[in-house]
């Protein structure tokens, strides 16, 4: 059955090509020849502001800018996350990106917890490359910023389940590896998973 997806690349360098780029054009082309129809919204090639008040955050516009990706998010079934791990976290443009489109107006996050949310019934894969190895940021860090990003951003929109793929050790990867991440997520998104 074919699905809606949409590729959020996160990383915030766009002068040159990096790992997430060649892997989100891995799923891209592995999602098509699954029949899938996809969409991709280039964080970095987008330009906003950052919210600066609690008060813009609940009420302010969002950004013409950034129009096409929220409509991107309301037709998409499925959405793949690409993005570095840095300072332990999300770069701060995809953070800034998200608190504008997943602002409360938009996912329903001031309304009754309990309610059904806008965004239920789409999932969504999030892809992290990191320099060191993905066993310790699991073990040692307890994936503490993907869990934030899954259950306050994600989970509170009702998006779920939010599956993830850890790349360690992505600094210097010699191309065997990379190119046995670029098949794995290559056959992930044929299923569209």
């Amino acid at each position: 059955m074919s699905k809606r997806i949409l590729l959020i690349q996160g990383h915030p360098d766009s002068r040159t090509s990096h790992l997430c780029h060649a892997l989100a054009a891995s799923y891209k082309g592995g999602a098509q020849s699954g029949g899938h129809a996809v969409r991709l919204c280039h964080v970095a090639a987008l330009d906003f502001p950052l919210l600066r008040s609690q008060i813009d955050f609940k009420t302010g516009y969002l950004p013409r800018s950034l129009q096409t990706a929220q409509d991107d998010i309301w037709w998409c079934e499925h959405m793949v996350f690409f993005f570095p791990l840095w300072a332990g976290d999300m770069p701060a443009l995809l953070k800034g990106f998200l608190e504008q489109v997943f602002r409360p107006s938009f996912t329903g996050s001031n309304r009754n917890p309990f309610a059904k949310k806008p965004l239920s019934g789409r999932s969504a894969q999030v892809v992290v490359t990191m320099a060191m190895p993905a066993l310790v940021y699991r073990l040692l860090f307890r994936a503490h910023s993907l869990k934030s990003l899954r259950r306050n951003i994600l989970g509170m929109a009702g998006i779920g389940p939010v599956r993830e793929t850890l790349i360690g050790s992505a600094g210097g990867m010699q191309a065997q590896k990379a190119a046995q991440w670029f098949f794995k997520l290559r056959r992930l998104s044929e299923d569209g998973k």
